[in-house]
């Protein structure tokens, strides 16, 4: 008898077991080792506190996800909770992907703006997460050159920044004055070089209508952007589009470049190598504040979901303060909510990473959040780069803008009123 009872018990665990609906996760983070064992032990804890739903994770590597969401998302196969890269929000919400997420407003009202990715006034996808570009240099260069060095609330203007890159490049220790990155291509060159256009007070598109980016891109603070972004590879004050990836990768440690202008995902390399040395500086202020670029990582649902609830469930669940501390400190990225910073290692006060947060908190501008932003990186991508290697500067934006102006048309407008 006592067999019996304990083969039905067994057979009614294994019932209910199999009872759970499974809630599919796709991620973009197959090959990082940190995020995954993250991911899994929150997958683990959320399914252990939920006995109707069972959350499943699929990884992808990074340079193929976003295509395989769009390809799922054509074949109505996509799985209930995605991630998606900040800027790409509004248009996989525009092209019907995503759901709108049910996540509590006093949860909202605790994240950096930057982590929320809305779309025609609902929010979409929610991060837990930011990250953040500085000025990288030494200390003792610029005590050794006589350079101020600058604060949030007192940044290099231009006539400063010049001539900190001037002191470098005459100085005769380095290759370069300082390294932005060149060897780098795809969403770096709208995240990484756009806030110097918009400092000079362009963008990569009108943002009071979205329909334009005539003016904007084009017009005389964007022309003033672009001659002085052309003299920085034409003067020889930075390696232009044929450097090496590996000098991108070492070549400020190894003492090749001056100063860098890189992400926090490079900080603990530089700190490692430089120790106290190493500073992380605000961008410079070419006269209409000071900017960098915003929007990471995000989680949101998809629209042919049949548990959206279950699935902003998780999402919420993945913001609580202790979880947004465990991701920051594991990937070296900003916390998304200030309160998450005294449970992190690496952001505290005189913690390795300090200053990134409060450069998010400052300076953070999220690229365009329109669907034509995939499209205006690439536009602006191509520009940047033709600039850099000496095409005519005025020439170039208009046709940059001819190009976005043209995609716009030919997508009625990507839901904003003419």
């Amino acid at each position: 008898m006592k067999k019996l009872l304990v083969i039905v018990a067994a057979a009614l665990c294994i019932s209910l077991a199999s009872a759970q609906t499974e809630i599919g996760l796709w991620t973009h983070s197959a090959g990082n080792p940190a995020e995954m064992e993250a991911i899994n032990d929150w997958i683990a804890e959320f399914n252990a506190e939920n006995t109707d739903y069972k959350v499943v994770v699929q990884a992808f590597p990074q340079g193929a996800y976003n295509e395989t969401v769009v390809a799922a998302a054509l074949s109505n196969t996509l799985p209930c909770i995605l991630d998606v890269d900040g800027p790409i929000t509004p248009n996989w919400a525009w092209a019907g992907y995503l759901a709108p997420l049910d996540i509590p407003q006093e949860t909202l009202d605790a994240m950096l703006d930057s982590t929320t990715g809305m779309w025609d006034g609902q929010v979409y996808s929610q991060g837990q997460f930011d990250a953040a570009v500085a000025i990288v240099a030494k200390k003792s260069d610029l005590e050794e050159f006589g350079l101020r060095i600058p604060t949030l609330d007192n940044p290099w203007d231009a006539q400063e920044f010049q001539a900190v890159l001037d002191a470098y490049k005459h100085s005769g220790k380095y290759e370069y004055a300082i390294d932005l990155g060149m060897a780098w291509t795809g969403e770096w060159y709208p995240y990484g070089f756009s806030p110097f256009l918009q400092s000079f007070g362009g963008d990569l598109i009108d943002r009071s209508t979205f329909l334009t980016a005539e003016g904007a891109l084009n017009g005389e603070a964007a022309l003033a952007w672009g001659n002085w972004w052309q003299s920085l590879f034409v003067d020889g004050y930075a390696p232009g589009t044929s450097q090496d990836g590996a000098d991108r990768d070492t070549g400020f440690i190894d003492g090749k470049y001056g100063m860098q202008w890189n992400g926090i995902w490079a900080a603990n390399a530089a700190i490692e190598a430089l120790g106290d040395d190493v500073l992380f500086l605000p961008a410079p202020d070419f006269g209409h504040g000071s900017t960098i670029g915003a929007g990471s990582w995000q989680w949101a649902v998809s629209s042919s979901c049949e548990h959206p609830e279950v699935a902003s469930q998780w999402i919420n669940f993945l913001l609580a303060p202790e979880r947004v501390a465990r991701i920051a400190d594991a990937q070296n990225t900003i916390p998304g909510r200030a309160d998450a910073i005294p449970l992190t290692s690496k952001f505290v006060d005189g913690g390795a990473l300090e200053p990134f947060f409060a450069l998010s908190e400052a300076q953070a501008l999220v690229r365009p959040p329109t669907p034509a932003y995939l499209n205006i990186a690439l536009i602006f991508e191509k520009a940047a780069a033709d600039i850099a290697n000496g095409a005519d500067v005025q020439d170039a934006l208009d046709a940059a803008v001819d190009e976005i102006n043209a995609d716009i048309e030919n997508n009625g407008g990507y839901g904003f009123a003419n």
